[in-house]
């Protein structure tokens, strides 16, 4: 069964639009836990758009669960959380105009880079995932880092079309398969819905969903504890289809 990782950076994309104090992620993490999230994510970026040092200092003293700290495979970063201490860094590709994260991290080309900031966060106590596609030369390279967790890219099946999203189900469900033959924990997370979540939350050997967007927007109508409620319900017994298996459409 998967756990949930509430990611709530566009509660402080709210907050930055207005350069304000509210409304304060800080505040809305307690919220998400009430409402049985098993985790908080935060991608502190770069230009810091959103997620402010300041929150993610905050969140390490007041977040009961676990903190799963997103950031750039940087120096800055990579002291950042060694100061911080999160339970969890997820490195993840980051450029600067993007809107959101648009892909997984090449991790095969970076292998000895990216194995020392493993190596260094891991000798703290750190648990590290890296955030690739579901192919077979990612992970490889990903095992090959020591990274003990990857998190599967799911924003090519989120944007899929009804036609292509089995296909796009298989290579999730295949890059699981492979990170587990491998030794990794598998996450995954990006463009996940209460409408598309179901079927990768019934994939075999899933460890947690990451998932934000959706759950701030329908936060929007029920507030934070309900929708974080109603995600947490559909990860944790979705519903099985005979088309598609143990997977809906």
């Amino acid at each position: 069964m998967a756990s949930l990782g509430v990611n709530i950076d566009h509660i402080a994309n709210v907050r930055q639009a207005r350069r304000s104090v509210e409304p304060d992620p800080v505040t809305h993490a307690l919220l998400a836990e009430l409402g049985g999230a098993d985790g908080i994510t935060v991608h502190l970026r770069e230009d810091r758009r959103h997620i402010q040092d300041r929150d993610v200092e905050l969140l390490r003293q007041t977040v009961r669960t676990r903190l799963n700290l997103e950031m750039a495979a940087t120096a800055e970063m990579e002291a950042i959380a060694l100061r911080i201490h999160p339970d969890m860094v997820t490195l993840v590709p980051e450029r600067r105009q993007e809107v959101t994260t648009e892909g997984g991290l090449d991790v095969a080309s970076q292998v000895a880079v990216l194995g020392g900031i493993v190596e260094r966060l891991q000798g703290a106590g750190i648990g590290v995932s890296l955030f690739v596609d579901p192919v077979a030369q990612q992970l490889d390279a990903s095992c090959a880092t020591g990274a003990r967790w990857v998190e599967l890219h799911t924003g090519r099946y989120a944007e899929a079309s009804w036609q292509e999203q089995p296909a796009e189900l298989e290579r999730l469900a295949g890059g699981c398969a492979i990170a587990r033959q491998l030794g990794l924990r598998v996450n995954a997370g990006h463009g996940l819905t209460y409408a598309n979540v179901e079927p990768v939350a019934a994939i075999e050997g899933m460890d947690e969903l990451n998932i934000g967007h959706t759950i701030v927007a329908r936060a929007l109508a029920v507030g934070l504890q309900a929708a974080v409620r109603e995600m947490r319900a559909l990860i944790q017994n979705p519903r099985r289809d005979p088309l598609f298996g143990s997977r809906v459409p």
